[in-house]
């Protein structure tokens, strides 16, 4: 059986050293002609909740997302080299994108909360795009709950290789939104305590597999392989 892996990319796959905060605050200013007094609240929302909350936290209700859409994308654009050159890709992020790009029966993509192009952004800074289908990713701007990016992710994979309905996806994220969409939506969830959120904050929110990063990559591929053997 196929396995779709999903990845999630701030604090997963890269550190984005602060530029992420930025982003949202440059097109809030954009958006608004003045500087915000509340950083973004981020950990692991989507780009629509985020924004929306920014708003709110300065006391205003939020334009229309397809006003910020283009505004936040401009911003992400900008800000590219501050990222190459401040953030890093974390330790086992790069062989074990590799791995999985090269595993048969595996499709490797994103499930992310950033709007496509800033993920776009964020992974092509460390020279990581190339190791997932961008096209079969989950954006945020595909929808406000990060569990519903599931399907999304599913759908358009489904479209892109003919998978079978029933394919196991499993979602590899740091943050307990990554679990708990992994949980709501019937996916498998490897969690990564190499954000804010501790291993045991990660088993608390429901995940069974936590790592501590990325860096065993032959651990992390055996569990894959038993998660796409089961499911035969």
């Amino acid at each position: 059986m196929p396995l779709i892996v999903l990845w999630d990319i701030d604090h997963t796959l890269i550190e984005n050293s602060g530029v992420s905060k930025e982003i949202y605050a440059a097109a809030f200013k954009d958006l608004t002609g003045r500087a915000a007094v509340h950083p973004a609240r981020t950990e692991g929302r989507t780009d629509r909740l985020i924004l929306a909350g920014m708003f709110r936290d300065q006391g205003e209700e939020p334009p229309a997302w397809e006003s910020i859409q283009p505004v936040l994308e401009a911003a992400g654009a900008a800000r590219e080299a501050d990222l190459a050159r401040r953030g890093r890709a974390l330790p086992g992020a790069r062989e074990a994108l590799a791995a999985v790009a090269a595993e048969p029966g595996m499709i490797s993509s994103v499930l992310t909360g950033n709007v496509r192009a800033n993920a776009q952004v964020k992974l092509r800074a460390f020279g990581l795009d190339g190791q997932v289908d961008m096209e079969c990713g989950a954006y945020g701007a595909d929808a406000a709950d990060r569990a519903d990016l599931v399907d999304v992710a599913r759908a358009r994979v489904r479209a892109a290789h003919g998978t079978p309905a029933d394919t196991p996806a499993v979602l590899i994220g740091d943050t307990p939104r990554d679990v708990q969409a992994a949980l709501v939506s019937g996916a498998h969830v490897v969690a990564v305590a190499s954000g804010v959120h501790s291993a045991d904050e990660l088993r608390e929110a429901g995940a069974s597999v936590v790592l501590a990063d990325l860096t065993d990559v032959a651990a992390l591929m055996r569990h894959l392989r038993s998660l796409a053997h089961a499911a035969r």
